[in-house]
């Protein structure tokens, strides 16, 4: 039984509407950027060499900073070293939910996405659409506010502060932190001690500049973009999890796909490793080779001191750091967004530590929840 944090019990009835809000969330808003359609990526790359047991693999990603790995592996050339003779064709999107979407349809066949998105699908397929394979970043997130309202976390009650969406993983984790501090808002509306407003991440510095928002509880680059607007960082997310690593970034392959081309999710997931591991031994190199592809993908590259505010606060990583995915479900549950879903099977990490084993590294864990 779901409890509200006055000890109140939440109606059956409400707690389905909340659930049904946060998973139709994933059909209709953006857990980054907006949405756009496949399509628009990098372009299809060129296939050299044996084919693996697919003609092609279609993978989605974000043209943003958190979705870093793909843009330099691409640039790099690693997705299509490691997938020889097989076809890499690109899509963008500006959000989480459209890319769900877009791998339920079978328009694409691998994502790099956020948790709460892979959470939503997993959910609203029984379980069914999808699996986490690997991770890519942790951290990025950030507490950013006009300092001439806010001056101290205390000061945070009663302005208004916007997340990117209802229910997606920043919105959760304010709403969860906002709990912490002993103040209540409801979940759906945004309204109580705090006002939160759901604002697209393209229009927030736009908001922010107007005075509609006092800060934001936002990703990167969004958060670096106020910072350059007279923003301080008031808060780093990463400051509030074990180890300051959570993950804002996993990669998921569609179940059917992964069943039929185990070859190409390993190719792919060679590639990630593989420019992962070049991020974190060239980063101002990787940097620049980021902040390039962005401005072929998006018309112009981000302003140096918004990248180096942004990129700096990435942790590239290869963990997807599954047990603080647990932990953002349950924050969902805590107030009271989500009834509590079963997740097992969320996670197959068998073809990465695969990988990882043969490089001498160590395995990662799926907290449980991988595949039985």
């Amino acid at each position: 039984m779901l409890t509200r944090r006055d000890g109140g019990v939440v109606p059956r009835a409400v707690r389905r509407l909340l659930t049904t809000v946060l998973v139709l969330a994933s059909v209709a808003t953006a857990c980054g950027y907006g949405s756009q359609a496949p399509g628009n990526g990098t372009g299809d790359v060129a296939a050299k060499g044996a084919r693996l047991s697919a003609q092609s693999v279609r993978i989605g990603f974000f043209p943003n900073l958190t979705h870093a790995t793909v843009l330099v592996g691409d640039a790099k050339g690693f997705f299509r070293r490691e997938l020889g003779g097989t076809e890499v064709r690109f899509s963008t999107f500006n959000a989480g939910p459209s890319e769900i979407e877009a791998l339920n349809s079978k328009s694409i066949d691998i994502g790099w996405i956020g948790p709460s998105p892979a959470v939503n699908g997993y959910m609203k397929s029984g379980g069914k659409s999808l699996r986490i394979v690997g991770g890519s970043v942790s951290g990025g997130v950030k507490l950013v506010v006009n300092p001439d309202k806010i001056k101290t976390l205390k000061d945070v009650k009663g302005k208004k502060i916007a997340t990117p969406q209802l229910g997606n993983t920043q919105d959760v984790a304010f709403l969860n932190w906002i709990a912490e501090q002993g103040w209540k808002v409801d979940a759906l509306s945004g309204k109580g001690d705090v006002s939160v407003f759901r604002t697209d991440n393209k229009v927030t510095p736009d908001a922010y500049r107007s005075g509609s928002v006092d800060g934001a509880w936002v990703p990167e680059p969004t958060a670096s973009k106020l910072v350059a607007e007279g923003a301080k960082v008031l808060l780093d997310e990463s400051s509030l999890w074990p180890d300051k690593k959570f993950a804002s970034t996993n990669i998921v392959v569609s179940q059917p796909f992964l069943d039929r081309h185990p070859d190409v999710v390993e190719a792919v997931l060679r590639a990630s490793v593989g420019t992962n591991e070049w991020i974190n031994s060239h980063p101002a190199a990787a940097k620049a080779v980021a902040n390039a592809k962005l401005a072929t993908l998006t018309g112009k590259p981000l302003p140096g001191e918004v990248i180096a505010a942004a990129w700096s606060s990435l942790h590239f990583t290869d963990d997807p750091l599954s047990g603080t995915l647990a932990a953002q479900t349950e924050h969902a549950v805590r107030v009271g967004l989500l009834e509590e879903p079963e997740l097992t099977g969320l996670y197959d990490l068998a073809p990465l530590n695969k990988i990882l084993h043969a490089m001498g590294r160590s395995p990662v864990d799926d907290a449980g929840l991988g595949v039985q």
